[in-house]
């Protein structure tokens, strides 16, 4: 009787690990289709407001479980450099981690990419979402990676901290 116990006990413990991590890993996410206008944006530092750069190659996975799970990767002709004189950049934007099996995106690969130079980031539009920002980084081969980032107001949000008067009143359903 006691092996059946601890084989129904252990059992149990690795089906219901496996559920969780499928659902983490696989099943909330979900591809998001190109509209192949606006899917790569960038903030102007002329008008503050996001503007579409040319890309290729788009691709996107995104969950609603989380406004923080957006990935997406894209080419582009256009140079890190280039875009610095008109856009918003970012010195110390860090890339969050994909699913592994999203495979054109590798945080690690851009984070080192970020540090030595060979790519910058920007700011792609604020308050996607309350309290998140899409940041696009784009490396000097033209590849360029986007990703969703808890701002201040988002991070006050989510955490329970006091929001206060800097930041807008969260909508409703967020």
């Amino acid at each position: 009787m006691g092996k059946f116990l601890v084989i129904l006990l252990v059992g149990s413990a690795v089906l219901a690990g496996g559920g969780l991590y499928y659902t983490q890993i696989y099943a909330f996410y979900e591809d998001v289709e190109p509209d192949g206008a606006s899917d790569v944006m960038l903030t102007a530092q002329a008008t503050d407001l996001p503007e579409p750069i040319d890309y290729d190659g788009f691709e996107a996975i995104d969950a609603a479980s989380s406004p923080i799970r957006y990935r997406a990767c894209f080419t582009t002709s256009e140079t890190p450099d280039l875009l610095a004189r008109r856009f918003v950049a970012l010195p110390d934007a860090a890339p969050r981690n994909a699913p592994g099996w999203f495979d054109c995106f590798d945080a690690e690969a851009i984070a080192v990419r970020l540090g030595e130079g060979s790519a910058r980031a920007f700011l792609g539009a604020k308050n996607v979402r309350y309290g998140v920002d899409r940041i696009v980084a784009v490396t000097d081969d033209g590849r360029g990676y986007v990703w969703h980032e808890l701002n201040d107001c988002g991070t006050k949000a989510y955490d329970g901290t006091v929001i206060g008067e800097a930041c807008p009143p969260r909508p409703e359903g967020d």
